[in-house]
Parts: C-alpha cells; sequence; structure tokens
C-alpha cells in the first residue's frame, strides 16, 4: 500500500525535474549566464563536464543544483563544497512463514468439499511467502569544492 502511494509522488517529483536533467535544457533557462562564459567553459558545459577555475554559474548549467552546499575554513581560507546525490536500488528478498489461520489442511471435520483433507479454516494456514521489495538509498555521486567563487577541486563518479 505504501509503494502505491509513493508512486504518483515520484511521478510529480520526475516531471517537475525533468525540466532542468541536461546541461541543454539548463543553457536554454539561463542564456545570458551562459553567454557570460568563455568559449571554452561553454563547450564544457555544454557537454555536462567542469574544470578548476570554473564559475558557480558554469557548474549549474553543467551539473545542475547540488543536493547540498556546505561551507567551512582550511588553513585560513574559506570554501565551499557542494554535493551531488544519486539514489541506488536496494533489493531485499524476504520469506513470511509461519503457521496462520486461514486456508490449509483440516484434519477435523469436513473441508470444503465435503470430506477430509484441504478446507477452510482449517488447522494450518499460509506457509510463507515469498517477496522482492526495494527501496532506494542515496548516495555522493559526485562534488565540487570552491574558493574565492571558483571550482578549486572536484570529483565525480565514472559511468560504466
Amino acid at each position: 500500500m505504501k509503494k502505491l502511494l509513493l508512486l504518483p509522488l515520484l511521478a510529480v517529483f520526475a516531471v517537475s525535474c525533468s525540466s532542468s536533467r541536461t546541461p541543454a535544457k539548463r543553457i536554454e533557462k539561463n542564456a545570458e549566464a551562459y553567454n557570460k562564459l568563455s568559449a571554452r567553459h561553454q563547450e564544457l558545459v555544454e557537454n555536462g563536464r567542469i574544470e578548476e577555475g570554473m564559475s558557480r554559474e558554469a557548474v549549474l548549467l553543467a551539473w545542475g543544483e547540488p543536493g547540498t552546499k556546505t561551507e567551512g575554513q582550511l588553513k585560513g581560507r574559506s570554501f565551499e563544497k557542494w554535493s551531488y546525490t544519486g539514489l541506488a536500488p536496494v533489493y531485499r528478498q524476504s520469506f513470511g512463514g509461519g503457521f496462520g489461520y486461514g486456508h490449509g489442511f483440516r484434519r477435523f471435520g469436513h473441508g470444503r468439499f465435503g470430506r477430509r483433507g484441504f478446507g477452510h479454516r482449517g488447522g494450518f494456514g499460509s506457509f510463507g511467502s515469498f517477496g522482492t521489495s526495494v527501496s532506494y538509498v542515496p548516495f555522493r555521486t559526485a562534488w565540487v569544492k570552491f574558493e574565492g567563487g571558483r571550482v578549486e577541486s572536484w570529483q565525480r563518479g565514472k559511468s560504466r
């Protein structure tokens, strides 16, 4: 039941995010910011790539809005770090076993079909059920560290 309620919510979320999922869509929405970039940075943004020295605006166009933004200080220098996250599926096999009340073997009396054997409301119930459930766990896919408003370093996982 919970999964059924979650599906419409995920669909709405996916539709709302789909308009800015690609660099091309983000460039289209922010043409003014894109036009201010150097030719080299425009080319990188179009391909969804970043490099040291890029501005925050260029990173937003290339990679989109980060999941979290944090700030800190290291050796007397302030920095800002953006983290990007993805969702990894986790599959779980489950078994619900045991004896219960319901259809099953009936030792005494007459069953559903007028004889001993399997019938309604027997002493043994469901012998178990098997199933797979899927949940999604967030994980960090990339980060960018800015110093003075420019990319100082970054890291991103490689796609397979």
